[in-house]
């Protein structure tokens, strides 16, 4: 037994406090909540199949504008379609073309905006683009492209993907010019780093943060952007099943069956809600200093 005092004995480490599901709840409730709205979402559209046996463009006409029930949980429209079959089904366009259009956009945005914000040559040509581009409404380049091509998703993202483009150069430019700045930059071009290599492996992985929250934001818009054409009849072409051509076709009996606009115009609101909620909780998480002074 030794002789040392209690005192002099070394303390017990403090438990390191695990963390676990419940500490990413309790700390970004909003990335819990948007993420997992985001993600019941996904499952209805993406596995729609194994939640209903309805074709969703099979037409009955003996089950036209029926109110919903047991065998028919959102009703059915003006050609006895299924609505929640449709619905789910629709939910798969929305996701398709949003993630499409914040992909083109932030890859192509980022391409851009490097060069903008670091060659000091090409920065007046890129940024007078841009702000041609912004002059552009997605819906009226959208119909105009459409006036030319036949309607197609892929139509659809590239009208949505131009528009929205400049918001993810101007942005990567701004943050660019800020970090090229910095001190531990100049010491990568003092050791002789090339320009790709600078600004691959310095500039780059520090501009990523803003560039995920600004994805999100770009996704809700484009599936908003996407309804929108679908329901002026210039987007989603009418054989295949989308919120916003769902909506149009079903406007004019919303008085006798409301039911028909009343569930794909939900399943809209949610899905844009909870990817809003998602990137303003990313915004908080990836920028905590941010978070403290809001």
């Amino acid at each position: 037994m030794s002789d040392l005092p209690i005192d002099a004995l070394p303390a017990a480490a403090p438990r390191r406090k695990r963390r676990g599901i419940g500490y990413f709840l309790r700390r970004h409730p909003t990335v819990a909540v948007g993420g997992g709205l985001l993600l019941v979402m996904v499952i209805l559209s993406v596995f729609a199949p194994l939640f209903t046996v309805y074709d969703p463009i099979r037409i009955d006409p003996g089950m036209r504008l029926k109110p919903p029930s047991a065998e028919h949980w959102f009703g059915t429209d003006q050609y006895g379609r299924d609505i929640f079959s449709r619905t789910l089904y629709g939910g798969r366009v929305s996701l398709l073309v949003g993630i499409s259009v914040a992909l083109v956009a932030t890859v192509a945005g980022i391409v851009l905006g490097l060069l903008s914000g670091y060659v000091r040559m090409l920065d007046a040509v890129i940024m007078r683009t841009m702000d041609g581009l912004m002059a552009i409404p997605s819906i009226l380049l959208a119909i105009a492209m459409m006036s030319i091509m036949r309607a197609s998703i892929t139509l659809i993202v590239i009208a949505i993907a131009i528009t929205e483009l400049p918001r993810v150069v101007r942005l990567v430019r701004s943050l660019v010019l800020g970090i090229k700045e910095q001190t531990y930059v100049h010491a990568a071009i003092a050791i002789g780093n090339r320009t790709p290599r600078l600004l691959r492996r310095h500039i780059l992985p520090n501009i990523v943060p803003p560039l995920i929250v600004q994805a999100t934001f770009i996704f809700a818009v484009a599936v908003m952007i996407e309804a929108t054409l679908s329901f002026l009849g210039v987007g989603t072409p009418p054989e295949i099943p989308s919120w916003g051509n769902i909506i149009a076709e079903s406007r004019i009996f919303v008085m006798i069956a409301f039911w028909t606009i009343l569930f794909p115009g939900l399943f809209l609101a949610v899905m844009v809600l909870a990817i809003n909620i998602l990137g303003d909780g990313l915004r908080d998480m990836l920028d905590p200093r941010l978070a403290r002074r809001m």
